[in-house]
């Protein structure tokens, strides 16, 4: 990939021959198979000219912008700022010191673009099979474990008439349903739901990690109503798992619906078990559920890494859509960084 904005002149090289004390960014930039990556942004993305006749700029530099925007924390205009001040930015994304960089606004409709384009699924499918090559991600290991989280959303609603449904996983239905709601807000995706004695407008981000390891298989984002048992096929297929594996799941996936669909696939029933009205837990039962618990801290801290490390307590952006661009683009980094630090 050579054009005028990653031809390298004598400053690129001058700088290349400097010591760096980012490691991170180099050992990612060696781990990465990059020109598998570009094969998949260059199947659908085509290079168009700017509005004011300016070339438009490559897509594999603009896509590494995007993964140093996550692991960064960085706004569009932040990201804008520190690709033009970090000499390790301009060095990891293959841009030329001496070309234009690109500026808030062109990484946003570069952003939009691969939305369009529904790549986002493709790219971060790409990126674990390529740690999966290099006996990184294990599938066939420990199992899977199945959780879901609430995301805020990025807007507060200026008005609200809802009765607010309680966070009840137990139940397969979605409360919104039930509880139709009136909210006046610029997030028309997202809903109410009340967890103890606090309430949260936003949504869900539903995962699924490796037992092993944490890393994460697959996911999706759905209004904060949404029950989790309601989304536990979708989850199961969108992640990929091989056959005769342990998937685990807390109680509020446990369902006749869910546990048939788990021995109709071959995999193992790792659902904990609900107490229902009049028949408690045999002490089987609970002993199994203890077992399971013991099991499902990897989820649990792959989510408080998210929420922490990644800003995903708060969405950036509107909407379903943008919501699980926002997941899966969270998703890559967020393995990217776990397999270089499993390799040090």
């Amino acid at each position: 990939m050579t054009d005028q904005f990653t031809t390298k002149g004598f400053a690129d090289y001058f700088i290349d021959q400097r010591r760096y004390t980012n490691q991170f960014l180099d050992k990612i930039n060696e781990l990465v198979d990059w020109e598998s990556i570009e094969k998949v942004l260059n199947k659908k993305y085509r290079k168009t000219a700017s509005a004011d006749g300016r070339p438009a700029y490559p897509s594999l530099p603009m896509f590494k912008l995007l993964l140093l925007q996550r692991w960064y924390g960085l706004s569009d205009p932040g990201l804008e700022e520190a690709v033009n001040d970090r000499i390790s930015f301009i060095r990891f994304s293959g841009f030329s010191i001496s070309s234009s960089l690109p500026d808030h606004s062109t990484i946003c409709r570069f952003r939009n673009a691969l939305l369009e384009l529904d790549l986002f699924e493709k790219l971060f499918q790409e990126i674990n099979g390529q740690l999966e090559k290099k006996g990184i991600l294990v599938r066939k290991s420990n199992g899977a474990i199945l959780d879901a989280t609430i995301v805020e959303s990025s807007r507060r609603p200026r008005k609200v008439i809802e009765v607010i449904p309680e966070d009840r996983k137990e139940e397969e239905h979605t409360p919104s349903l039930i509880f139709p709601p009136v909210i006046y807000s610029d997030d028309l995706d997202a809903m109410w739901l009340k967890k103890g004695k606090k309430a949260y407008y936003g949504y869900k981000a539903h995962i699924c990690v490796d037992a092993q390891d944490g890393f994460i298989l697959g996911g999706h984002v759905t209004p904060a109503n949404v029950a989790d048992v309601t989304e536990f096929r979708r989850l199961l297929g969108e992640s990929h798992l091989v056959k005769d594996i342990p998937v685990f799941a807390d109680k509020g996936y446990s369902s006749a619906k869910n546990r048939t669909l788990l021995e109709e696939n071959g995999y193992i029933d790792g659902i904990m078990h609900k107490a229902a009205r009049g028949k408690p837990l045999t002490f089987v039962e609970r002993l199994i559920n203890r077992l399971i618990s013991s099991v499902r801290y990897k989820i649990e801290q792959g989510i408080g890494t998210l929420k922490r490390g990644y800003h995903f307590s708060r969405m950036r952006y509107i909407g379903i859509t943008k919501g699980n661009m926002e997941l899966t683009l969270t998703a890559m980094t967020f393995n990217l960084k776990k397999a270089v630090l499993m390799m040090e």
